[in-house]
């Protein structure tokens, strides 16, 4: 049996390492033009150039989401675009539009194309039609239900493999071709400027009453008419192999670099013991408890097991869960005298209680019993953004491990 393999999200050239380390076997990033997320950090050609480097000397594969749905005055520069990116070395380039995969063949002749949930893909005739154009890997619409999905890799070319999204943030519309953006502040969702609209607090007003706001779901807190759970499916990964899913695909360009570390690392751990020993494996309710210590909403299984209905949206809250916070990065460790430098994330001081965690690693909790600045002078308080401190570890750690402390 082929191992599934494992997509996370890259926003910026700090997320691709931490997404790497911490188990991805392929990472997705966007260049700063022609991708759906103008938001995220985004990547330069020399932050490209670099991060692909970082990738293939460790195994891992780099796929460029290239999924914008392209205007008239979008070809000329993105041609040029491309033959910039060319002879850099990405493995795969995600696209929906066919015109923007007909000028990706057309610049480079044997690009590999992954073809977007953008695209709409739902069905498996529509599949053999993409298979008979060259393309090889489809990204299936979120619509798609588990059978579905089941019903489709029996009745398409064995080649053909089939990537889906198991975690993160689901889009209030078709497949993620939102047009709320763009209809109501003109920020084009499908040219990376989304605002989510579907995240915002909404009222109704009839029009001969202003003022008068009527809820449609009773809630003192107010109403959301919009307002979806996160994707999660970490419970339900050996159906979805099953299935005969290739990729499991991770949200989140726009996500902080300690989500990026903790849903990576969870669904890392839950694959790799699926795979070790399918016949006894056990889901283990810590990597879900992991997940939630991750910045994040009420979660749904989406339309893998059912249609959606009212029990996943949330009419509650448009907030998100931020249990804990995320405090430091080990930057390197002294194994001789147990201290290890530490980059602040956010506000430390002694006698705080922390959780550190790494790749592949359960966690361990300490107090912070010792830190000092980088004079060396001891310190009780580490306030500033992305200071460099020095902690006193009470297990040895390595670059890239994260301290993370519950909020009170």
């Amino acid at each position: 049996m082929k191992k599934v393999e494992l997509l996370a999200p890259a926003g910026d050239l700090e997320k691709l390492k931490i997404a790497v380390m911490y188990g991805a076997d392929a990472v997705y990033f966007g260049g700063e033009s022609f991708s759906l997320r103008a938001g995220a950090g985004n990547f330069t050609l020399d932050e490209m150039k670099e991060g692909i480097t970082f990738c293939h000397e460790r195994g891992v594969k780099c796929h460029m989401a290239l999924n914008i749905f392209a205007h008239n005055e979008d070809i000329g520069p993105f041609t040029e675009y491309l033959r910039s990116v060319k002879d850099l070395g990405i493995d795969a380039f995600i696209a929906a539009d066919p015109g923007v995969i007909d000028m990706i063949w057309e610049v480079m002749p044997d690009a590999e194309v992954h073809l977007s949930t953008q695209a709409n893909m739902t069905n498996y005739r529509t599949a053999k039609f993409w298979h008979d154009r060259g393309i090889r890997r489809l990204v299936l619409a979120r619509e798609l239900t588990l059978e579905e999905i089941r019903e489709m890799r029996k009745n398409i070319p064995p080649d053909m493999e089939l990537e889906a999204f198991v975690h993160g943030a689901m889009c209030i519309s078709y497949s993620g071709r939102c047009l709320l953006s763009n209809f109501m502040i003109e920020r084009d969702a499908n040219r990376g400027m989304c605002a989510h609209p579907c995240r915002w607090k909404y009222a109704l007003v009839e029009q001969q009453r202003p003022g008068e706001y009527y809820p449609v779901e009773e809630d003192d807190r107010g109403t959301y008419i919009m307002n979806s759970k996160d994707l999660c499916l970490i419970e339900h990964l050996p159906q979805l192999i099953d299935a005969g899913i290739s990729s499991f695909k991770i949200e989140g360009r726009m996500k902080s670099v300690f989500y990026v570390a903790t849903v990576v690392s969870a669904y890392r751990k839950a694959i790799d013991s699926y795979f070790k020993d399918p016949q006894s494996y056990s889901f283990r309710q810590q990597w879900m408890e992991d997940l939630c210590k991750a910045s994040h909403r009420e979660f749904t299984t989406g339309f893998y097991f059912h249609k959606p209905d009212n029990l996943d949206q949330n009419y509650r809250t448009s907030d998100y869960t931020r249990d804990y916070s995320f405090v430091g990065i080990v930057k390197s460790y002294d194994p001789d005298t147990g201290y290890a430098k530490v980059e602040q994330r956010n506000k430390m001081v002694l006698g705080d209680r922390v959780e550190v965690f790494g790749p592949m690693t359960d966690f361990f909790e300490q107090e912070i019993s010792e830190m000092y600045d980088e004079e060396g002078e001891a310190i009780s308080s580490a306030p500033h953004p992305q200071q460099i401190i020095k902690i006193k570890m009470e297990k040895p750690v390595e670059p890239f491990f994260m301290l993370r402390k519950r909020r009170e």
